[in-house]
């Protein structure tokens, strides 16, 4: 699926919040992106020795999770996190099997997540995971979703003062990242993140018009420049 980033050059975000109403929804910043593949390892080196991010944390069997291993990659303020299934059936085995390898959550982080996660489906956003609070010896982090289109998620990440590897559950990489070789990414394009896909084959995607709601944003333009990967 193609994701776009920054580069380091100049980028005009097309999403910026509405003038006619307060921003009743303040968002820090993309906190991560989650990936569903096929074969998150094999990803996780893609990204680490073609475009320099470099393995951050991680979690799986041998952390206590029977249903899935995850890999989180960083570089700049971008993170990913690529998470593949261990069983052939499931919520993570289904979304390949519909959709391919693909962009599970765009995670927004916020001062509050269930004040985020109130105020948006309160405007029309559809709640599918209400704000639930995780927690190991670093702290605790509280996380709410919402559906974004298709079945993409938003996901609100209250951090706070947590202070552990990414997020509960998972453990911190050891050492350097030889694969590693960062190229200069810096930032995900915000706008090409939260908007989506705007237009359908059958007109506008209605999806949009909620999200202006949920999150008080308006359209404006934009100049990016982009990269393009593919898991084929």
């Amino acid at each position: 699926m193609p994701v776009s980033v920054g580069t380091g050059f100049e980028a005009r975000s097309t999403t910026s919040l509405r003038d006619d109403r307060k921003d009743f929804l303040p968002l820090r910043r993309i906190d991560h992106v989650e990936f569903y593949v096929g074969n998150a390892r094999q990803a996780a080196y893609f990204y680490r020795a073609a475009f320099g991010f470099r393995l951050a944390a991680y979690r799986g069997p041998d952390t206590g999770d029977r249903d899935r291993a995850s890999y989180v990659l960083q570089q700049g303020n971008i993170r990913f996190v690529l998470t593949t299934p261990l069983r052939a059936c499931g919520g993570v085995a289904d979304h390949i099997f519909r959709h391919g390898d693909g962009v599970r959550s765009i995670a927004l982080e916020v001062d509050s997540a269930a004040e985020a996660w109130s105020e948006a489906t309160r405007r029309g956003a559809i709640g599918l995971i209400e704000p639930e609070t995780h927690r190991d010896e670093h702290g605790q982090v509280i996380a709410g979703s919402i559906a974004l289109y298709g079945d993409t998620i938003h996901t609100f990440i209250e951090r706070g003062g947590y202070h552990g590897a990414f997020l509960p559950g998972f453990v911190a990489a050891g050492g350097p990242d030889e694969a590693a070789r960062p190229v200069g990414l810096r930032e995900i394009d915000f706008s090409q993140a939260i908007n989506g896909r705007r237009r359908g084959p059958r007109g506008p995607n209605p999806r949009s018009r909620v999200q202006s709601r949920s999150y008080s944003l308006k359209q404006t333009w934009t100049y990016t420049w982009t990269t393009w990967t593919s898991w084929t």
